[in-house]
């Protein structure tokens, strides 16, 4: 890009966020409370250790760490050095963070001192190109960052980034085999704050709480919280208790949580009797779809305030927006729906022929625009793959309404074929919890003689619910038709849930498939 161009970084928004909000509250966790020239003085003295130790512009980092303050300011370091950040995500398997910390080239990765240590020396051990081993707090054989933190001299917050380098080199989940590396260059991220600040319905005063990893969604969303000069509070994990607690101590205005989660605030009336969360505006939810039934009754709880994003990592949060005034319950079906196009984007509906389908036709959401990753890392192939027609290929199957609205049937990888019937997972699951006795349910497709695929249920009950596999057989084949009735249900306490809190499919399948390919690409 010439230079006339240029500009519009990560690491600008966050130097411009310290200059521009300097004595507002910025963030804090359960040890540690910033302004945002507190902040700042802590990203310039991250600045100034990794350059004692030799990274520069171009180098690599990454942090595995729970949802603390030092994380986000060593992020933030990163991206105003011009550093490439790969995110690790606490809850994987070490085979998993070792093979992204081998492949994304990590320089420097910086673990959590306590439960992470172990994984820290582990990691070290096993990828010899990894040259520096750091710490937050003592760990053996790391170098802790925060030791005599407060004496070290903040460098100069001076953007050094690049508007067309890779600020996040952020890894897929995994789950069709390795993960892959999304390379989001400064633009995507400061394309994505800006459009998530314009298309997202934030409270006037921004006081957003982060329960999530700030390592994946709830990180990158803390971008556009300081384009406008919010705090962020920060908390370890989601606990229902604690996390109602702290909505009330700190008056939060804004949440961003998976359905699961806010599930289960719906199941806690206990909670909330006993804690006031009535200073929550905009509670968005999002990395899965939400069953309409029980977003009624989250609607009916906690009033107008819900929010719905799609996007994936390689078009991070905002394609589509499902904002407050959609959630309309008089319009059928549109609680349903993940939204509207954001207005700065491409996005359309193609069949596999790339042809563009009609209104009701179910096809697979395709998307052009800044927001959309520069490919995958050291991935050709794949790359080329996802950008098959010049438009990157989500795998997620639509279908759009007269008035533009999508409504997500499923991942193209998820549909069971079952005697000649495309079937999509969500469409049994909504069904099943539009049961009043049914507080979750995961459908997945298992081998079957007669059928070749049959739709297998699992299903948690609400408190004081009673299990009754043929009603709720009865139940789904009354709603959709009788090929989407279960052909066998579990009951189950828990569902097994991925690390970004989506229903895990490929654990669910793999006691039935055992090694056997599905017939679904």
């Amino acid at each position: 890009m010439d230079r006339l161009h240029a500009g519009g970084t990560a690491g600008n928004l966050i130097v411009s966020a310290v200059k521009r909000y300097g004595d507002r509250p910025a963030m804090a966790d359960g040890h540690l409370r910033w302004s945002y020239r507190q902040f700042g003085a802590a990203i310039g003295r991250f600045i100034t250790l990794f350059r004692s130790i030799g990274l520069k512009r171009g180098d690599a980092l990454s942090v595995l760490s729970g949802n603390r303050v030092e994380s986000w300011a060593a992020i933030s370091a990163a991206m105003v050095m011009g550093l490439r950040y790969t995110p690790l995500h606490p809850m994987a398997a070490e085979d998993d963070h070792v093979f992204i910390i081998a492949d994304a080239e990590i320089d420097a990765l910086i673990v959590e001192g306590g439960k992470f240590a172990p994984r820290g020396q582990a990691i070290k051990a096993r990828v010899a190109s990894l040259k520096h081993l750091l710490s937050f707090g003592a760990v053996e054989g790391a170098r802790d960052l925060l030791a005599g933190f407060d004496d070290v001299a903040p460098a100069p917050l001076v953007d050094d980034s690049d508007v067309d380098a890779i600020a996040w080199l952020a890894y897929t989940g995994g789950t069709t085999g390795r993960s892959k590396g999304v390379m989001l260059p400064h633009r995507v991220v400061t394309t994505m704050a800006t459009l998530l600040y314009a298309d997202w319905d934030w409270p006037a005063e921004i006081r957003f709480l982060a329960a999530t990893p700030i390592s994946h969604a709830a990180g990158v969303t803390l971008f556009p919280v300081m384009l406008r000069g919010g705090f962020t509070r920060l908390v370890q994990g989601f606990d229902a208790e604690a996390y109602c607690r702290v909505v009330a101590e700190e008056r939060i205005t804004a949440v961003f949580l998976v359905p699961t989660l806010i599930y289960a605030l719906l199941d806690a009336a206990d909670l909330r009797a006993r804690h006031d969360l009535s200073s929550i505006d905009m509670i968005i939810y999002g990395a899965a779809p939400m069953s309409p039934d029980r977003l009624r009754e989250g609607i009916k709880i906690f009033g107008p305030v819900f929010v719905q994003i799609y996007g994936q990592t390689e078009a991070p949060q905002c394609v589509t927006t499902l904002r407050k005034i959609d959630h309309d319950d008089s319009k059928p079906g549109r609680l349903g729906s993940c939204g509207l196009p954001n207005p700065l984007i491409d996005v359309k509906l193609f069949d596999s022929e790339m042809r563009e389908v009609g209104v009701g036709e179910p096809g697979e959401i395709c998307v052009r625009g800044t927001l959309v990753m520069d490919g995958y890392w050291k991935r050709p192939e794949a790359t080329e793959e996802a950008f098959r027609g010049g438009w990157l290929h989500t795998g997620d199957v639509a279908v759009k309404d007269e008035e533009g609205y999508l409504y997500i049937v499923d991942r193209t990888k998820d549909m069971i074929i079952s005697g000649g019937f495309n079937i999509y997972p969500r469409e049994v699951e909504d069904a099943l919890m539009s049961h009043h006795a049914v507080a979750l349910a995961a459908v997945i497709g298992v081998p079957d003689d007669k059928w070749g695929e049959a739709v297998k249920a699992f299903v948690v009950l609400k408190p004081g619910a009673a299990g009754d596999a043929a009603e709720l057989q009865a139940h789904v084949k009354q709603k959709r038709g009788a090929p989407w009735s279960p052909k066998s249900i579990d009951f189950v306490e828990a569902i097994a849930v991925t690390g970004l809190g989506k229903i895990d499919r490929k654990a669910l399948r793999a006691p039935y498939w055992d090694g056997r390919t599905r017939g679904v690409a």
